[in-house]
């Protein structure tokens, strides 16, 4: 979107809990590298979106536009487009391989042939009522010469790439977009959310050695794992902090559900850590109806059961592709879910892996909310979308990615009243 502030960028993560939003630009070093500028971040409670998937458009559409504009009024301009996470248990992610003639007499590989590489790659089975949204390519062989990661210029008569497939439920896509549509917003483009959050939260080098972000969000957690650079596995658990609150207002019989909120924030803990707090907790001085004193231990026990329980699926799916306690770089945790003390020490037991809390890196920005562990999502949206918009050079697999949405869009668009 362009304005009287340069190329700004929007961020749209709309999640099961809140809708936040962030807007900025890459700006230019001495050194000839980039920095990325958030300008403007709101964030709102989420109505209409049940597990990451859409359940009343015109809920989402009313919390959509409330957080479009709280972010208008601070960055002074209006927001005309956004690139916008999806995440939800109906995404799938699949591996698939392309195979190509190099087209040049003299056999040099072009862009492109990488280009039809990534294209045959796409050409696979998709299941019944299902979307192509990333073909992200892991690796190259040319003639038999494998673990390739760029091979233009170089010289060969046939080119191979695995690449990995992510896939979106045809209905979702359709009522996000339609959603975001009518807030008055145009798409740039849909991006699995996990992989924008790993954008701005882990570095190339933790990417190289072996690294998983894990956005642990209002119901579902989602994981992304990357090696040698490139994603290797995605997957989204059914389970998040709402079921931690869940399980202390059932713990403790307290009601209404927002009580359990409160002590899930202000007196939570993963049971590692709390012997130092206060020991008791009296459920009245948070807003409870009446006086019921709660152990302030039986509270860390009922929140550690649940937490472990997730990070036990997490390395199930560790497990899966043989890397249960095998990623140097460890586990980087996000998500608003995250912000629970003791999550990083339970953690480094469950996954026997290093772990740390990930915000964003090298962000500036005039807003404080870039340092909230909720909001890495958006912020990544914005950085993923300035790298996709040629700001910053991107890699082939992003080009795949926004043509095979160009190809989408048209379609949705013409189904939006």
């Amino acid at each position: 979107m362009k304005n009287g502030q340069g190329n700004l960028i929007g961020g749209l993560d709309i999640g099961s809990n809140s809708v936040r939003m962030a807007t900025g630009q890459l700006l230019g070093k001495e050194n000839g590298n980039f920095e990325l500028q958030i300008l403007g971040a709101a964030e709102v409670p989420a109505e209409g979106v049940q597990k990451g998937v859409v359940n009343s458009i015109e809920d989402v559409v009313s919390s959509v536009s409330a957080c479009l504009e709280r972010v208008e009024r601070m960055v002074g301009v209006p927001i005309d487009s956004v690139w916008v996470g999806i995440s939800g248990l109906q995404i799938l992610s699949q591996s698939s391989k392309g195979v190509v003639a190099v087209s040049k007499a003299n056999s040099e590989i072009t862009e492109e042939d990488v280009a039809r590489a990534i294209e045959a790659a796409r050409s696979i089975a998709t299941p019944l009522n299902y979307e192509v949204l990333h073909v992200l390519p892991r690796h190259y062989t040319v003639d038999g010469q494998t673990g390739i990661k760029d091979p233009t210029s170089m010289t060969g008569v046939r080119l191979e790439v695995d690449t990995q497939i992510i896939l979106g439920s045809s209905s979702q896509i359709k009522n996000l977009t339609k959603a975001v549509y009518r807030a008055g917003l145009d798409i740039e483009d849909l991006v699995l959310s996990i992989i924008a959050t790993a954008e701005v939260v882990v570095t190339k080098r933790q990417k190289e050695l072996g690294v998983m972000v894990v956005n642990l969000g209002g119901s579902t957690t989602s994981m992304a794992v990357f090696e040698e650079g490139e994603l290797i596995h995605t997957a989204i658990i059914p389970l998040g902090s709402q079921n931690i609150t869940n399980d202390i207002a059932m713990g403790l019989r307290i009601s209404p559900e927002d009580i359990a909120e409160r002590v899930k924030i202000e007196y939570g803990d993963c049971g590692l850590d709390s012997t130092s707090k206060k020991e008791d907790v009296d459920l009245f001085d948070i807003g409870a109806p009446d006086h019921q004193i709660v152990k302030r231990k039986f509270l860390s026990v009922i929140i550690s059961a649940r937490v472990e329980e997730i990070l036990q699926k997490v390395d199930d799916e560790l497990r899966k592709i043989q890397r249960s306690g095998l990623l140097p770089a460890g586990v980087v945790f996000t998500g608003a879910g995250a912000k629970l003390p003791g999550l990083v020490e339970l953690a480094k037991k469950v996954l026997r892996l290093p772990a740390n809390l990930g915000y964003p890196l090298n962000v500036i920005s005039v807003t404080d909310k870039v340092n909230d562990l909720g909001f890495a999502t958006a912020v990544g949206l914005v950085k993923w979308g300035s790298e996709m918009q040629g700001i910053q050079g991107h890699k082939s697999g992003g080009k795949s990615a926004s043509s095979i949405w160009g190809n989408l869009k048209k379609g949705l668009k013409a189904l939006i009243p």
